[in-house]
């Protein structure tokens, strides 16, 4: 595979991950705002979003880890310098850098490859914000005494 063509199926494998993982937060975010608040105490409804959405940003992180082992190992189609065993837990490691946008710098990706960082570094962000939008709006439903100026209400 020339170098054009292997950036542009790295594109489209790109697309397919991260379609994947904006699904994937969509019916994350959908199954917590109907669960959340059904009789339930404010304070369980609040860690039930945090720990929800953590669990999508950790899944979300594994599917773009294994997109970087489909196309580094399967699909050769460039590598991760410095990943010298480039087992799933370094390559999930490589992705929570990237998805954070955090870059250490420990690790850098060559060739077709790169287009999937690019994609999860710009979906990573797009998600955690998405993510922190979410939960502004599930305290203000479960603790809108909070947003009061009185604050009287110290049960929750």
């Amino acid at each position: 595979m020339n170098e054009h063509t292997s950036h542009l199926v790295g594109l489209m494998i790109s697309g397919v991950v991260v379609t994947l993982c904006v699904i994937l937060h969509y019916e994350a975010l959908r199954f917590l705002s109907r669960t959340v608040g059904v009789h339930m105490h404010k304070r369980i409804g609040v860690l039930i979003v945090m720990l929800g959405l953590l669990v999508a940003h950790v899944l979300e992180i594994v599917i773009f880890a294994l997109g970087y082992m489909l196309m580094q190992h399967d699909a050769n189609m460039g590598r991760i310098i410095g990943l010298d065993e480039a087992s799933l837990f370094d390559f999930i490691y490589y992705s929570s850098v990237v998805y954070t946008t955090v870059g250490f710098g420990d690790l850098l990706p060559v060739g077709a490859i790169r287009m999937l960082s690019a994609a999860e570094g710009l979906a990573g962000l797009a998600m955690i914000t998405w993510s922190a939008s979410f939960t502004f709006l599930a305290m203000q439903r479960l603790w809108p005494h909070l947003l009061s100026s009185s604050g009287k209400d110290s049960k929750d």
